[in-house]
């Protein structure tokens, strides 16, 4: 019961706008072509879904099922989401952990990921079409610079901000510097770390949108952009919606991951 009363309040404020939306669209206060009614896009959302063409001989069920546009479009997106994400990943926290833990080397490359830090990805877009060209190869880029800096950030404030009380504890056990740092500073910092692969995830799906609009010709990025030409407003924001729902899905899934690696900390349950 709980669950579904959490459901129901998470569920309550959409609904009521859908509404709202419908009745403005049905009284005829906005332009159908500007703005069409939830029920013009669900329509065509589920275009956006089906499958083009009736099932062929020799296919299979589930090939066909997945066939749509939009389960297409959605596998492309998140095919490129985490190879760029796992690319930002792997260079992001060894270096993380090795700033975080050593002083002199956080403070000689500090200055540089400072200056990096603030420039958006989508800065990188005419180098990354520049180095690469057009496809995967830049999107991939992008989203793990997109990726990068979160992780890399999270993960120094991790390390670096281990009670000292508890490196002390571990020395005067004998602990060697190796196992202080496996057994002590990395479950320490863990929480930091996990938040920023949260935070590194969501902005690889954003970066991968972008990215979709510039390099590449699949993706829901790249359909939406195609929508957008010849003004199928409902398509957009189909799109949007599916975009969405799959953030809403990724997110759900990192913090129930968070929750399960960090069921020992303190305050999770």
């Amino acid at each position: 019961m709980g669950a579904l009363n959490s459901l129901a309040r998470g569920l309550a404020l959409p609904l009521v706008l859908l509404a709202v939306w419908q009745g403005v669209c049905v009284a005829g206060l906005v332009n159908p072509q500007a703005l069409p009614s939830p029920v013009a896009v669900a329509v065509k959302w589920g275009e956006y879904l089906a499958p083009p063409q009736p099932q062929v001989a020799g296919q299979s069920w589930l090939a066909w099922v997945f066939s749509g546009e939009l389960l297409q479009d959605a596998q492309g997106s998140l095919t490129r989401v985490v190879l760029g994400f796992a690319v930002g990943l792997v260079l992001a926290l060894p270096l993380g952990l090795l700033m975080g833990a050593l002083p002199w080397l956080r403070a000689f490359t500090n200055p540089l990921i400072q200056i990096l830090r603030p420039i958006p990805p989508i800065a990188y877009i005419p180098l990354a079409i520049l180095w690469f060209g057009l496809g995967n190869p830049p999107a991939v880029f992008l989203i793990a610079l997109g990726a990068f800096f979160p992780i890399l950030v999270n993960t120094i404030s991790g390390v670096a901000q281990v009670d000292s009380i508890y490196l002390r504890a571990a020395r005067n056990l004998g602990a060697s510097p190796a196992r202080i740092f496996v057994q002590v500073i990395l479950p320490a910092a863990m929480p930091f770390i996990l938040s920023g692969v949260r935070i590194g995830i969501g902005t690889a799906f954003l970066v991968v949108i972008v990215a979709e609009m510039i390099a590449v010709n699949n993706g829901l990025g790249y359909r939406i952009l195609e929508a957008r030409e010849y003004f199928w407003t409902d398509k957009i924001i189909a799109g949007m919606l599916s975009i969405g729902l799959i953030g809403l899905a990724i997110d759900l899934l990192m913090d129930r991951l968070n929750r399960h690696l960090l069921r020992w900390h303190r305050g999770m349950a």
